[in-house]
């Protein structure tokens, strides 16, 4: 992604969205909170949602350094608890 400006929303159901600035187009990305985590997050939900697309996109940025081999290991569906 280039320097294009891009805004975090807030939508209708409560999810947070990525999507470029001033444009109404479906969301880049969406991140859904549990009715539990909305709870325990409370007013710091967009902060906690704001800091994951912050860490995606410098791993996007970063994607070039990646050794291709880590992706390999990535395609192969998992269905496992991550902690």
């Amino acid at each position: 992604m280039s320097s294009e400006t891009f805004e975090i929303i807030e939508l209708a159901n409560g999810d947070v969205a990525l999507r470029r600035a001033g444009e109404r187009d479906d969301a880049l990305v969406r991140i859904h909170f549990s009715e539990e985590s909305t709870q325990f997050l409370k007013e710091h939900k967009i902060a906690i949602a704001k800091a994951m697309l912050e860490a995606g996109i410098e791993a996007v940025q970063n994607i070039g350094e990646l050794e291709p081999e880590v992706f390999e290991e990535e395609l192969e569906p998992l269905n496992h608890t991550i902690h």
